[in-house]
């Protein structure tokens, strides 16, 4: 019991830490990640509705597009994301009024924060797989699409992204008559995440396996 409290209080840091990151890279103006660019039009369209909202309701949709896809398949345990879901559109509203205070306008300035963005952004995400708990939904789809179609999961998740970058493009070209919200900064999250992700997962792995499981402290009291 001890150590699924553990698992999911690590997972709700790293959900805490991904939201700090989207809100970085949203303030940097840079453009966010491909993951997170379709919520940031609809925000930067539809004012009156917080990025949080949004990120609710896509994530919302791509749970749903897991049961879709997965039919008698899918693992009713899964819709745990709804709530996490709910929990993670609160984190992005908070960490953007924690962040209010920033406002970079010099260029290198605001790649500094997109470039950070990036890194906390993935350390979040790393703390989420650490967990061991439940895929994020954006994973779990990508997962799903993966699993039907016999594809390989990398392979889906460059399409799918990519995919998102496109639709993004073309629904910010729809609403403002130009392309914004979707700029280097999407780009260079896209090509980052995953490696820093990878770094992370490997220098945290082995101490946070111990952490979680306990296995460090039943270690010290052998040895007593």
């Amino acid at each position: 019991m001890a150590e699924k409290a553990r698992r999911y209080g690590l997972f709700l840091a790293g959900l805490f830490v991904m939201a700090l990151g989207i809100a970085l890279m949203v303030k940097a103006k840079l453009g966010t990640s491909p993951i997170s660019s379709l919520p940031y039009i609809f925000s930067l369209r539809f004012t009156a509705i917080s990025l949080g909202s949004f990120t609710i309701l896509w994530n919302l949709l791509l749970i749903l597009g897991q049961v879709v896809v997965l039919r008698r398949k899918f693992r009713w345990y899964q819709l745990i994301q709804i709530p996490l879901t709910l929990v993670f559109g609160a984190f992005v509203d908070l960490a953007k009024e924690l962040l209010g205070f920033l406002n970079p306008e010099n260029y290198l300035f605001q790649a500094a924060v997109l470039l950070f963005g990036c890194l906390v952004l993935a350390f979040g995400v790393s703390l989420t797989v650490l967990a061991g708990v439940i895929m994020n939904s954006g994973e779990a789809f990508v997962a799903a699409v993966a699993e039907q179609t016999g594809k390989d999961f990398g392979l889906v998740k460059v399409f799918f992204d990519s995919s998102l970058v496109l639709l993004s493009a073309g629904l910010s070209f729809a609403f403002f008559g130009m392309v914004t919200g979707v700029r280097e900064g999407t780009v260079i999250a896209a090509l980052l995440s995953g490696f820093i992700i990878r770094i992370f997962n490997r220098l945290l792995g082995p101490a946070a396996e111990r952490w979680l499981t306990g296995s460090q402290a039943g270690e010290e009291t052998a040895s007593r």
